[in-house]
């Protein structure tokens, strides 16, 4: 079976880890400078007293004027998400993440390890940790296991058999169906307000209503999985990474590019390389006040030329909002190979092949596993051209 791991306001929990006694109050996560002022996930306290998430900011300081605003801080977010991750592979959960508050596995694996499929579930849930209020859920299906685990409560491990899968989700809200905010209100706005409703539609209706995203919501609440896929555990990511403190605050560009040159210095002499170049790369920064910021780089070519990749990184400088006190270079992603052999005479089209094999790491490094798809026809007959072909993602 499918299991998947939900921690519900992952990013506001990760934000308070710094301030826990906040966790009690009414408080929101504020909006990034420069984006709507809508505030993201809501506390408990917040949430009774009548502040949703998506709300806008002013109507939620209406709503509740002792409305505590809690900044992002996304490193930190991303560093708490990869030390829950280990701690699953630790426990001998090959995982799949799909977005820092929601990972899949497959029970297979370990059910015989931990005697059966609910021990294997709670032992999941013990090595998230109880402070994060993980819920579980397991189905035959991804769509029905991430519904369970949106459902559970916290500590909760919900097993929905495949018998029972589609009457299990059709009373859920549409919310976690992969749908904008945009096509929830114009299904509100049509009187659909559950996955049953939706399901209860004809499908070339919805494809021409709502186009392909619509068309896969559907085949989800119809109990259809469109290019469905088994769970692909990740590769554990390269800890590799140096940290620069200063000694006071520090905004000027120049100290910080040779900064970041200090840095890249010591991370390219680190012997755990093993002679790979860098694929993925992240700077972070601790700025004055307590909050981070966090920017990622994937070279188009892997390379160790220190030149090269400062002029990678250091146009990221210039986006930093406040000045720093603590600089730090992470490697996300390391190069499979340590060099490349390089032919007197190369077949027909292996060169492009290469390069386009390149390219896909390249996307994959980017924006994960599933950024890359391929188009596969189901319906080559079908007068609605969304329903002629399905979006599939790559494996190789």
């Amino acid at each position: 079976m499918v299991a998947t791991i939900v921690i519900p306001a992952f990013d506001l929990r990760a934000a308070l880890r710094r301030r826990p006694g906040v966790q009690a109050r009414p408080a929101a996560l504020a909006p990034l400078p420069g984006t709507e002022p809508l505030i993201g996930p809501v506390t408990g306290a917040a949430e009774a007293a009548g502040v949703r998430p998506g709300m806008r900011l002013s109507e939620a300081l209406a709503t509740c004027p002792q409305l505590e605003l809690v900044e992002q801080d996304p490193a930190s977010a991303e560093h708490a998400w990869e030390e829950i991750l280990r701690r699953l592979e630790d426990a001998g959960f090959a995982v799949e993440p799909d977005s820092p508050g929601v990972v899949y596995f497959d029970t297979r694996g370990v059910e015989r390890l931990y005697g059966g499929l609910e021990p294997a579930l709670k032992r999941a849930l013990a090595a998230v940790g109880t402070m994060w209020d993980p819920r579980v859920g397991a189905a035959e299906r991804r769509f029905a296991a991430l519904a369970a685990a949106s459902v559970a409560r916290a500590g909760q491990a919900l097993i929905v058999s495949n018998d029972r899968a589609q009457a299990f989700v059709s009373p859920l809200p549409l919310e976690l169906l992969p749908l904008d905010a945009a096509r929830y209100a114009e299904l509100e706005e049509l009187g659909i307000r559950t996955i049953g409703q939706l399901a209860g539609l004809p499908g070339g209706a919805v494809a021409e209503r709502l186009g392909p995203v619509g068309r896969r919501a559907w085949s989800l609440a119809g109990g259809e999985e469109p290019g469905e896929r088994k769970v692909v555990p990740r590769r554990p990511a390269a800890a590799l990474h140096e940290t620069l403190e200063f000694p006071e605050a520090v905004a000027n560009e120049l100290t910080l590019r040779r900064g970041l040159a200090v840095l890249l210095e010591r991370l390219l002499a680190r012997p755990e390389r093993a002679g790979r170049p860098p694929r993925k790369l992240a700077l972070w920064a601790r700025l004055v006040g307590g909050a981070s910021w966090r920017r990622t780089v994937t070279l188009r070519e892997p390379t160790t030329d220190p030149e090269r990749l400062r002029l990678a990184l250091q146009p990221k400088l210039a986006e930093l909002p406040q000045p720093a006190l603590k600089l730090r270079l992470e490697v996300s992603a390391l190069a499979e190979h340590t060099g490349e052999q390089l032919e007197l005479v190369a077949g027909e089209g292996v060169v492009l092949q290469g390069r386009l094999r390149e390219g896909l790491r390249q996307v994959r490094a980017a924006v994960g596993a599933g950024g890359v798809s391929t188009v596969v026809e189901v319906a080559p007959w079908s007068r609605i051209p969304e329903a002629r072909a399905l979006l599939v993602p790559r494996d190789d």
